[in-house]
């Protein structure tokens, strides 16, 4: 097949995918979807192999072949009309606010092709809004949904359907983010019968097939691109929140004759807290972190990963046993798993591997009542400092790794929600310096209006971000919280019930600097 002909359907097969993504924009309810982009969309062959992502959350879209697998083998057979709902970190999820839907896509009455798509719902029950608690387990967390019709024959389940509805905090928002979700995959299906109509069913399957081996070939000149050897490293989390001990993962890295060998035997037991992190969401961030290495972009299909082997020991912190409680893995440890991976990988292309970005997605939540009495629950990940590279600076305030979200514009945020933002700045200085300099972090500031129950799962903030080649660290992250005047420092990880007047500040970490200063 000539090259330009593949490279024309496969940006047919990521348009597709593209318009799901921006047809569930416009159409949610929540900040956390329309605002922030919090969503992820791709499609899949009839046999359940990715063919094409859209530019989303990278954490989403590397764990999303685990849920369309768990949807076939669950439910299957899935018949015109159908889609599948599933939450289940153990059953093909990542952690419970992520809800995925799974439809079949059928043409001349043969199935083709699966569409899928995972958003960040804002507040799906649990101990404490916005569904991202200090747990224990993950019964605290928020509704389960194991793989389960949503809609059956082009019929909506108005029985499940309300039964994940009642279980949130914001109902009205779970009804609309849900609707907007089952909305996209008829506009895929629309899309895919397009295109079938125009190349047919025998050309659709021949491409993808030659897709799915180009970009398995793509992968493995890369791992061919690194000197043959083993190269281990261990990174830290800060903690989890229950236990105030650093909490070790390793790595042992082998390359060898277009092969990866991923090995984190030695890596802690699962944890106490939420900081546990699903096999798929540990896949998902070692795929993320070989293809930072390609020089440019490598089309992401089930192709990939196949010269990936992934091992992770059962029962540590990325490969937890249920119940363990798992908020935080998806959000929190997946951007450790990349640190640790390229810190084994630096030993190998030096010249390849920025220093480290700010490590954390600095999650809080909060909610409660507004004064007209009428609930709200919020969710929101904060931007960092991006680590130095050989030849640029990092860049300051923005998203890094596994998360993509977009910021929360304060305009909307203060109509939706009773707060005021008295401070949105970039945290200058606080890059690590170098030949080049990491990027800094962020400083935002919220003063309440009304009473809420505020959750904080943030990492970098005891153990900072490192450089490279000689570069210094970046600025560690820290939380604040001032009331009557009198500022303390929260932990990283925490509940607190803040009161009218009360301003939450959080400092985001910075990015590491890269090779001594000049």
């Amino acid at each position: 097949m000539h090259a330009s002909q593949l490279e024309v359907f496969r940006h047919r097969c990521t348009a597709i995918a593209e318009e799901m993504g921006a047809a569930l924009e416009r159409s949610a309810l929540s900040s956390n979807i329309q605002e922030r982009r919090d969503y992820s969309c791709a499609l899949f062959d009839a046999s359940g192999r990715m063919i094409a992502q859209a530019a989303h959350i990278p954490v989403h879209l590397g764990a999303m072949p685990r849920s369309v697998e768990a949807a076939i083998e669950h439910c299957s057979p899935l018949h015109d009309g159908d889609v599948v709902i599933l939450n289940d970190p153990f059953a093909g999820g990542t952690h419970l606010p992520d809800f995925t839907t799974v439809a079949p896509v059928y043409f001349a009455g043969e199935l083709i092709a699966y569409t899928a798509t995972r958003a960040h719902h804002a507040d799906v029950g649990g101990m404490t809004p916005g569904s991202m608690p200090l747990s224990r387990t993950v019964f605290q967390e928020g509704l389960i949904i194991p793989p389960i019709r949503l809609v059956d024959g082009g019929v909506r389940n108005d029985a499940v359907f309300s039964l994940i509805v009642r279980n949130s905090r914001t109902q009205d928002e779970r009804r609309g983010d849900l609707s907007a979700q089952l909305a996209c995959h008829t506009i895929a299906q629309e899309r895919i019968e397009s295109l079938l109509e125009r190349i047919g069913i025998t050309t659709f399957q021949n491409q993808t097939n030659a897709l799915i081996a180009y970009s398995r070939l793509r992968m493995e000149l890369l791992i061919d691109s690194i000197p043959s050897g083993t190269y281990t490293a261990v990174e830290y989390l800060d903690d989890d929140g229950i236990d105030e001990k650093p909490i070790p993962l390793r790595v042992s890295v082998t390359v060898a004759q277009r092969t990866i060998t991923v090995d984190f035997s030695g890596t802690a037991q699962q944890c106490a807290g939420p900081l546990n992190a699903p096999r798929a969401v540990t896949e998902s961030a070692v795929l993320y972190a070989l293809r930072l290495l390609a020089a440019d972009d490598i089309p992401m299909t089930a192709g990939t990963s196949l010269p990936i082997c992934i091992s992770v020991p059962i029962g540590t912190i990325l490969n937890p046993l249920p119940p363990a409680a798992v908020a935080g893995g998806n959000v929190e440890t997946s951007q450790r798993v990349v640190d640790v991976v390229l810190h084994a990988l630096s030993q190998a292309i030096p010249q390849s591997v920025p220093a480290q970005s700010a490590g954390t997605m600095n999650n809080w939540t909060m909610g409660g009542t507004r004064s007209d009495g009428s609930p709200f629950a919020y969710y929101e990940t904060l931007g960092g400092g991006m680590g130095a590279r050989p030849a640029h600076p990092g860049l300051a305030a923005v998203q890094t790794h596994m998360t993509n979200t977009r910021n929360s514009p304060i305009e909307s945020f203060e109509r939706l929600y009773p707060v005021r933002v008295t401070e949105l700045s970039i945290r200058s200085g606080t890059g690590g310096s170098g030949f080049q300099d990491g990027g800094a972090g962020i400083c935002k500031s919220i003063q309440f209006l009304q009473p809420a129950t505020v959750t904080l799962l943030t990492e970098r903030r005891t153990l900072a971000p490192s450089g490279t080649e000689g570069g210094e660290n970046g600025a560690l992250g820290q939380n604040l919280l001032t009331r009557d005047g009198v500022t303390t420092t929260l932990p990283g990880k925490g509940v607190v019930e803040v009161q009218t007047g009360d301003i939450l500040t959080i400092l985001t970490p910075a990015g590491g600097g890269y090779g001594p200063h000049p």
